[in-house]
């Protein structure tokens, strides 16, 4: 089968797309044929190894993961002897950030793994990117125990997670103040944002509102800086380490002293993720924003796209199987 492979940690030019061994499937696994997948923030730095501290898991000098891929949707090709919420043909989607492998034709996973059947009416392209971005900003709401009538803040309101969380505030009945440049402001208003900043035109940090949770969905701020913005008990929620991992340390100090402080987030890791989404698809309370798609062979290409920090949304692989 083909699929997208790289031997070593590097630039977007270490992944090349080759010939490698179809997986085996598992007596409790299935066999998936995947017709779309996703380049996104997580894929780029695991090919990179940034953070360093990546290669303490993937591998110290060489990845032991050779195929990345976190998110995929496709049809059960096989199933093993023990499954039995699958059947061949299903159209499923899902995220497999334990075992990679959705860059590629077919990729195995677990019966019990992150993923449903896609919801009726979805093709294969826009569901694909229903499950990474979105987790962690489900990931944030829930860790800030955010509800209805609180104000939040979403800076980075247009990459994966910043366009899935303003959606998923927009169904809780927060509201919400969106940070993205000029171009997308539109399209973070018709995602549910009350309030959209542009951040070529003013610095959202001088904002004259007070904020109960401020979400930095493209690490590109920090505590320090926002802390202005938050309400006497506000909280700020990243999606990244930070600088010297602060964000890791201010949130464990910060909690100590009673008023605002930091959360870092860790995203659920169980098989209700995939069908939570789901529902949320068919309840019309989410929907995946697609930048750009690619064909698997152009792969690279989506790497430096997405290595940018301009992307808006996901950015899809198509994966052809007529030959």
């Amino acid at each position: 089968m083909k699929a997208a492979v790289r031997s070593r940690y590097g630039a977007p030019e270490v992944v090349s797309v080759s010939q490698v061994e179809k997986p085996a499937v598992e007596q409790n696994g299935l066999l998936i044929k995947v017709h779309a997948t996703t380049v996104n923030r997580t894929d780029c730095a695991l090919r990179a190894a940034k953070p360093f501290i990546w290669r303490f898991f993937t591998g110290l000098v060489r990845p032991r993961v050779t195929v990345l891929g976190t998110e995929f949707a496709g049809e059960v090709e096989a199933v093993g002897g023990g499954v039995t919420s699958f059947k061949v043909g299903d159209r499923v989607f899902g995220y497999n950030d334990g075992g990679f492998g959705a860059h590629a034709q077919y990729m195995s996973i677990p019966e019990d793994g992150k993923l449903a059947i896609i919801p009726a009416g979805l093709t294969y392209e826009e569901a694909a990117p229903s499950t990474e971005g979105s987790q962690y900003a489900l990931a944030m709401i829930r860790w800030g125990k955010i509800r209805s009538g609180q104000d939040v803040l979403v800076n980075g309101a247009t990459g994966a997670i910043g366009s899935a969380a303003v959606q998923l505030l927009r169904s809780l009945g927060a509201g919400v103040t969106a940070v993205c440049e000029t171009k997308d402001m539109e399209l973070v208003r018709g995602l549910g944002a009350d309030r959209v900043i542009d951040y070529t035109a003013e610095d959202f940090t001088k904002d004259e509102q007070a904020y109960d949770v401020v979400i930095d969905a493209v690490a590109k701020s920090s505590f320090g800086r926002c802390r202005r913005l938050l309400k006497p008990r506000g909280i700020y929620i990243s999606s990244d380490l930070g600088p010297m991992a602060q964000n890791l340390i201010l949130a464990l100090v910060t909690p100590l002293f009673g008023g605002k402080k930091v959360i870092f987030p860790l995203p659920q890791n169980d098989v209700a993720i995939a069908r939570h989404f789901k529902e949320l698809i068919e309840s019309g309370d989410f929907r995946p924003v697609i930048d750009r798609r690619y064909p698997l062979d152009e792969i690279t290409e989506a790497h430096r796209y997405v290595e940018t920090g301009r992307k808006t949304g996901n950015v899809v692989i198509s994966v052809d199987h007529s030959r």
